[in-house]
């Protein structure tokens, strides 16, 4: 068992920008209840919590198989690296946050290894939208998952996954209360990874070019990365509309405030907007395998508000190929009916109530709990 004063030695990855966000939290808790030495990947979330990440978070934002046949070798050395750092650290617990692929090949490379450690996967798979087979292959390779999402769980129980408690989500702790605005900006939110922003990016310049003029939207604005800032400047220089771009959390925040709508694409952003209940249209551009992936499961749902809720309470336009008249008409739809604004800011009330509390067999547990819960139960003499 850890003793007192013991410090805990961590590893910590996070392969894309909303897993940093969620691992700087976890860090952050940790901090304040046992002395921490970490290492890992990480953004700049985790960056501002002192780590000094083993190589770049980018490395790994990808999504797509287009995007991964282009870094395939890049990633496969990124797999082996990591896996050696880990072995080299001999940390007490490694958490592998998102990044489904990759933490899946670097838990089975320090399985071989033969690593001794507990390995938390933080964000569960999406078992429950395609390849429900997969829980179960988790299992021997993850000590606990972490879920984000409340009925993640009970799926994964039924499923034969690994040992998975519901922790709610970092954004939790932002959320606003209001009402829908007759006027505001729109938010626009194209992704953050370079495969989602090559396809939606023009997209959402064609809506705000010929949106921008309707009595409800008070300018255009585009929360970003800070490492994403001078990029989006360039981009959207040339549009036909002035767009202003914001990197700061706390400008985030305000903008959300005032926001009238969001453009969104799908992803863990739509749950921060649900939120800070800002009406939201999300969308999103497969490529060619994902739209044949997509097809094959009978195109589920894609917007978590939506399966979280398990009804259309967001509209979500997924598309195989970019259609701007088709994502202009449904944020016009929106902009024109306030009432229809207002059904979805009650909607994310009751959304936010559920991921407070989470389902009555999984309530809401606090993340360090559950690793600090596998920390303690290590021998004295591990490590």
């Amino acid at each position: 068992m850890a003793g007192p004063g013991d410090q805990l030695k961590l590893f910590i990855l996070a392969g894309e920008p909303s897993g940093d966000r969620i691992a700087a939290d976890l860090v952050r808790r940790l901090k304040q209840r046992v002395p921490l030495a970490f290492s890992g990947v990480g953004g700049t979330e985790l960056q501002a919590e002192g780590l000094h990440s083993l190589f770049p978070m980018s490395d790994l934002a990808v999504m797509g198989i287009s995007d991964v046949l282009l870094r395939l070798p890049l990633l496969l050395w990124r797999v082996e690296q990591t896996a050696r750092a880990i072995r080299k650290a001999r940390p007490d617990i490694v958490v592998l946050v998102d990044s489904q692929d990759f933490s899946k090949l670097v838990a089975r490379r320090l399985k071989m290894f033969g690593f001794a450690g507990s390995l938390i996967l933080y964000v569960a798979p999406s078992v429950w939208a395609r390849a429900p087979q997969r829980a179960a292959k988790l299992k021997p390779f993850f000590a606990e998952v972490l879920a984000v999402l409340p009925f993640e769980p009970a799926v994964m129980e039924r499923l034969g996954g690994p040992t998975t408690s519901y922790v709610g989500h970092p954004a939790l702790g932002e959320r606003l209360s209001r009402n829908a605005l007759e006027r505001g900006p729109l938010v626009l939110l194209p992704g953050s990874r370079d495969g989602e922003l090559r396809r939606h990016l023009d997209l959402f310049r064609q809506v705000a070019e010929r949106i921008a003029d309707h009595p409800a939207v008070d300018g255009i604005v585009i929360p970003t990365l800070s490492s994403l800032h001078d990029r989006m400047v360039r981009e959207t220089a040339a549009w036909a509309v002035p767009v202003r771009v914001v990197s700061d959390r706390a400008a985030r925040a305000d903008l959300y405030r005032q926001a009238v709508l969001a453009l969104a694409v799908s992803g863990t952003v739509t749950l921060e907007l649900a939120f800070a209940q800002v009406p939201e249209v999300v969308t999103y551009v497969l490529d060619p395998h994902q739209a044949r992936i997509y097809a094959r499961h009978g195109r589920p749902p894609v917007a978590l508000p939506n399966i979280i809720l398990g009804r259309p309470a967001v509209p979500e336009l997924v598309q195989s190929a970019p259609d701007s008249e088709v994502m202009l008409a449904a944020v016009r739809v929106l902009l024109n009916d306030k009432k229809a604004r207002q059904d979805q800011i009650a909607a994310f009330g009751e959304l936010s109530n559920l991921m407070e509390t989470g389902e009555d067999r999984f309530p809401r547990q606090d993340p360090a709990d559950r690793v600090l819960a596998h920390w303690n139960q290590r021998p004295l003499s591990a490590s």
